[in-house]
């Protein structure tokens, strides 16, 4: 086992992937307890990131994207005026004018009604859209990111979670805000997070999933191992 000279040095090797594996293991495991090890491990993380900005993305496949962006396209076709229109009166010669203006707010209800129905039903497009690839370079998640704080998580394989671990979602809006949080996942599975208030994301933003002590960072920071990372693309419609 190597001995690192100081809590620093220790905190710089697990981030930079210097660690043998029994020796990385024991550091995600005591970080769980030592509150210490974990803040010198999220300075560290940030400290590295340029790193992971000076990454190229992974290539990902032209296919993939192609999927991506006709499921993005299809849309639910809007109501017809004949799906719209209230049945027509056989003899409305015997209507009363108050009948009459009745009907017609009852008609102008309806068409409001399915305007409003089909609104809700049409999908929000995403601004950006991420891959997320491990260290081996395989696809592990999709992330949507729609830009009103939210950000939809597609797994695209199975990954077993340990009971005492998390997974938590990161993005980089900025060098200067650092990465944050936007949320923790529960458990490995399609999912809607909701995060701060961030600004618009961008094309070739970072986006990574880290594994942290239950419940999430305990600094408020990446500290845990990367399951996957990936560059933003804005969807082309």
């Amino acid at each position: 086992m190597t001995i690192w000279q100081s809590l620093t040095e220790r905190a710089d090797a697990y981030v930079l992937g210097l660690m043998e594996d029994g020796e990385r293991r024991r550091v995600e495991e005591e970080m769980g307890t030592d509150e210490a090890l974990a803040r010198a491990v999220g300075a560290a993380r940030d400290r590295f990131i340029e790193l992971d900005l000076a990454g190229p993305a992974a290539p990902v496949s032209t296919g993939l994207w192609t999927r991506i962006e006709k499921g993005l396209n299809a849309t639910p076709s809007p109501a017809s005026a004949t799906d719209r229109a209230p049945p027509k009166a056989t003899n409305d010669n015997g209507v009363s004018r108050w009948k009459r203006l009745a009907l017609s707010s009852i008609a102008a209800s309806l068409l409001f009604l399915a305007v409003g129905v089909y609104a809700l039903m049409r999908p929000v497009e995403p601004q950006v859209i991420a891959i997320l690839m491990n260290d081996t370079g395989e696809p592990v998640v999709m992330i949507e990111d729609f830009g009103n704080d939210t950000a939809k998580v597609t797994p695209l394989v199975d990954v077993a979670v340990p009971a005492d671990r998390s997974l938590q979602l990161w993005t980089l809006p900025t060098k200067d805000m650092g990465p944050v949080s936007l949320g923790v996942l529960d458990g490995w599975q399609m999912a809607t997070v909701a995060g701060p208030a961030l600004p618009s994301p961008q094309e070739a933003q970072l986006y990574e999933i880290t594994v942290e002590p239950l419940g999430g960072s305990p600094t408020g920071r990446p500290t845990g191992p990367i399951l996957g990372k990936g560059f933003a693309k804005a969807p082309r419609l």
